[in-house]
């Protein structure tokens, strides 16, 4: 099947609130004089979370711990996962982190020795869904499984009926099916979102390899051949660690987008969005749970997604201040700024989305 063609934007529009929100943030950061990269409290959390993740790691490898213990730090290490993913390896790969391409770089394959890949994350996420958010058929991250419809745009089917009870379920085999499928799947589908025959270079083919390789012989062959446990105790731990690091990956980025503030705009017949490019972004994301501090930290900001959405590059351990920014500007033009105040509340909001969207 032929990619869909490319959608455009009328950036002539609301060329007013585009101006004011980033001259407004870029005075925020020249007149405190501080970097839009990482600072010193994101280099500490930067530690601390990869500590968690291979801590526990190294902790199960000494053998000397009981089963039970052992499945403890594998949940442990799937809060260390997506908690890496969230601030570190998504900050890089958006090359937020550092104004040092090769920081970025460096702190980027963390990524992929998660599991994922970082090349392929950067065209799925970075560019057509940051680009194309919420419009149906280019952004990816509406195309989660075929018994889920998050878009009212795509083809209903009857198992959509039971989606509410099927998706939390789902969202927690997301790194399981990166480690395994999704990676293997896009490199060698021809077609991406807008981006028809897109061909791969030989040095990410190279990367792809090699860091699956290495994922597969630290969390399968070593723990098989060093401790003594059977495969299915191995199994279950795997899983443990699976399963909870995608459950919260999986909901957390859904709650972004797929809530019911969030609109799914459709291009005209000449594949158009009659509106800037910025406003597009404002009417679908929307943030959740400001006030939450532990989230706040927890998440890298992606609690801002607006913010992030309108500002990529800017690290996300700034997103905070910039949030009363960008509101305030917003009231001032009228531009929608959604909003759900409770993490609980966007959790009910995106489950209620998944009821209304599997109705015909």
């Amino acid at each position: 099947m032929a990619a869909p063609k490319k959608v455009t934007f009328n950036n002539k529009l609301a060329r007013e609130f585009s101006d004011a929100v980033k001259s407004r943030v870029d005075d925020y950061f020249t007149s405190n004089g501080i970097s839009t990269h990482a600072n010193a409290e994101m280099i500490v959390k930067t530690i601390l979370l990869l500590s968690l993740y291979f801590g526990a790691y190294a902790l199960i490898m000494t053998g000397a711990l009981s089963l039970w213990q052992m499945w403890l730090l594998c949940i442990v290490m799937g809060i260390g996962m997506a908690g890496i993913g969230f601030s570190v390896s998504h900050d890089a790969l958006h090359g937020a982190y550092s104004s040092n391409n090769k920081v970025n770089s460096i702190l980027g394959l963390t990524f992929d020795l998660l599991g994922a890949n970082g090349y392929i994350w950067k065209i799925t996420h970075n560019v057509i869904h940051h680009t194309y958010t919420n419009i149906h058929q280019h952004d990816e991250d509406l195309e989660v499984a075929e018994f889920i419809r998050l878009s009212p745009h795509s083809e209903y089917k009857p198992i959509h009926r039971f989606q509410h009870f099927l998706a939390f379920p789902a969202y927690s085999f997301a790194t399981f099916f990166w480690a395994f499928i999704k990676d293997y799947r896009y490199f060698l589908k021809p077609n991406l979102g807008p981006y028809e025959n897109k061909s791969h270079p030989l040095k990410e083919w190279v990367i792809l390899i090699v860091t699956k390789i290495i994922y597969y012989t630290y969390t399968i062959v070593l723990p098989l051949a060093l401790l003594d446990i059977t495969f299915w105790q191995w199994l279950i731990g795997f899983l443990t660690l699976h399963m909870v690091a995608g459950i919260i990956l999986g909901v957390i980025f859904q709650l972004a987008h797929v809530v019911e503030q969030t609109e799914h705009p459709l291009p005209d017949e000449n594949s158009r969005i009659d509106n800037h490019w910025l406003i597009h972004e404002m009417e679908t994301t929307a943030n959740f749970a400001r006030d939450n501090k532990l989230l706040c930290w927890y998440v890298g900001g992606l609690n801002f997604q607006i913010e992030h959405h309108l500002f990529p590059k800017v690290c996300s351990i700034h997103y905070p201040a910039l949030s009363p920014i960008v509101e305030a500007t917003a009231k001032e033009f009228g531009v929608p700024y959604h909003m759900n105040q409770t993490f609980l509340g966007a959790v009910a909001s995106h489950y209620r989305v998944l009821k209304k969207h599997g109705k015909p």
